[in-house]
């Protein structure tokens, strides 16, 4: 599993989305990637309780705490790694959450488009 450039949808370098809670398909704070990241966890939002329960709505609860996981359960204000296409989902249901470009990996332009997410983007 070896990580994809850490390049975000700006053409820089990717900046950090969270490590409170730790985040990514690498678990190292950064919306890195990989071949075998099939979810394409590339999308750094900042959780809305809108967002959440949209998630759960849809069967992927992440504001419930799994500690046998050691996952605390995110809330709203919350920067986490986001499958672009829940992000989309989301985006085309009314409901997706703010992104940050800096820290949004650029393979997630192969789902959603630039225009989409600056859209969404998180007032810096």
């Amino acid at each position: 599993m070896e990580p994809e450039a850490s390049i975000n949808v700006l053409g820089d370098t990717l900046a950090p989305c969270s490590t409170d809670p730790l985040t990514g398909f690498f678990r190292d704070g950064h919306c890195n990637t990989c071949a075998a990241d099939q979810g394409s966890h590339t999308v750094c939002a900042v959780m809305t309780a809108e967002f959440l329960a949209y998630s759960k709505y849809v069967g992927n609860d992440l504001s419930t705490p799994r500690p046998e996981f050691r996952f605390a359960g995110l809330k709203p204000g919350d920067h986490w790694c986001l499958c672009a296409s829940r992000f989309l989902q989301a985006h085309e249901e009314g409901c997706a959450p703010r992104v940050n470009l800096e820290a949004t990996h650029q393979r997630a332009l192969e789902i959603v488009s630039l225009d989409v997410l600056r859209e969404h983007a998180a007032v810096a």
